[in-house]
């Protein structure tokens, strides 16, 4: 598990360690499998430890104690065995292709909450919360994106729109003013149409949210960006997994604002969903 998160963050736990906690990190370091399957009094045997020693490696983890650990470890362990960006196969038979393309998705999906920075997000959702008007901006398949993220916050009580036309864009970002959010959504971080608007958004005092990756000319753009750390080849297939991941960092972004709203807009949501239950066929009676 070398180029695992959660292994990195064992590795660089041990700089502030005690060395009986040490004893206990190195071992799993070279027994992740087989620690998933211990009881605390194995572990402790094995790696000549004492279980409150185990129990305080935990917790310098961030984890309330041993079962907590060893679920946090067999998660980390299963996305380590899960299928890479999947390669479709000529001989491939529909449920290959299925299996294949849900077990990349998890494993993406996986990927991309292990290197999510709470900060960024939680940053993002106080802008928010300060802005009455935000508008989303995202072509192809980020444009789908953008749409959906319209029809949550719409139901937030934001004035929102979503534009994946350049024109529509630029002529929307100039009539932007101080408090207003543009989030911006890009699986490259790299589209020339989409820095222009997101300068023409800023230079009206508006601040932009990006959702891309890394150091992209988009991320380094943004005032607030939040890094989605993914890869996909879009030579070959249109991007899928990033599609998904960009939603649910958008649902993370919307309950964060709803929670901040507080119990009293609980009523709100309610009268909104009670507006369409007579456009739904009722299900019939048991």
């Amino acid at each position: 598990m070398p180029n695992n998160p959660f292994v990195k963050q064992i590795e660089h736990a041990k700089l502030n360690l005690r060395k009986s906690e040490i004893k206990v990190a190195d071992y799993v370091l070279g027994n992740a499998e087989a620690v998933i399957h211990m009881r605390i009094v194995d572990l402790a045997q094995e790696a000549q430890v004492s279980e409150p020693t185990i129990v305080r490696f935990c917790r310098a983890l961030g984890l309330n104690g041993f079962q907590a650990f060893k679920v946090k470890l067999a998660q980390a362990n299963a996305a380590q065995h899960s299928l890479g960006q999947f390669a479709i196969a000529e001989d491939d038979t529909v449920p290959d292709i299925v299996q294949k393309i849900f077990d990349t998705s998890v494993n993406q999906i996986v990927t991309v909450r292990n290197h999510m920075e709470a900060e960024q997000v939680s940053d993002a959702v106080d802008a928010l919360c300060q802005s009455k008007r935000v508008e989303f901006y995202g072509f192809g398949a980020s444009g789908a994106v953008a749409m959906d993220a319209m029809h949550k916050f719409f139901r937030l009580q934001f004035a929102t729109v979503a534009y994946s036309d350049p024109h529509m864009q630029s002529m929307s970002a100039v009539t932007l003013q101080a408090q207003d959010i543009v989030i911006a959504i890009s699986q490259s971080g790299r589209t020339k149409d989409l820095l222009h608007s997101m300068e023409m958004a800023q230079n009206q005092g508006a601040r932009v949210i990006s959702l891309s990756p890394p150091h992209t000319p988009v991320s380094e753009l943004a005032d607030l960006p939040i890094h989605v750390h993914i890869s996909e080849d879009t030579d070959i297939f249109t991007p899928m997994t990033s599609r998904i991941a960009h939603l649910m960092v958008i649902d993370c972004l919307a309950v964060g604002v709803a929670q901040r709203k507080g119990p009293d807009f609980e009523a709100h949501l309610t009268k909104i969903k009670n507006s369409i239950s007579d456009l739904r066929i009722r299900e019939p009676d048991a």
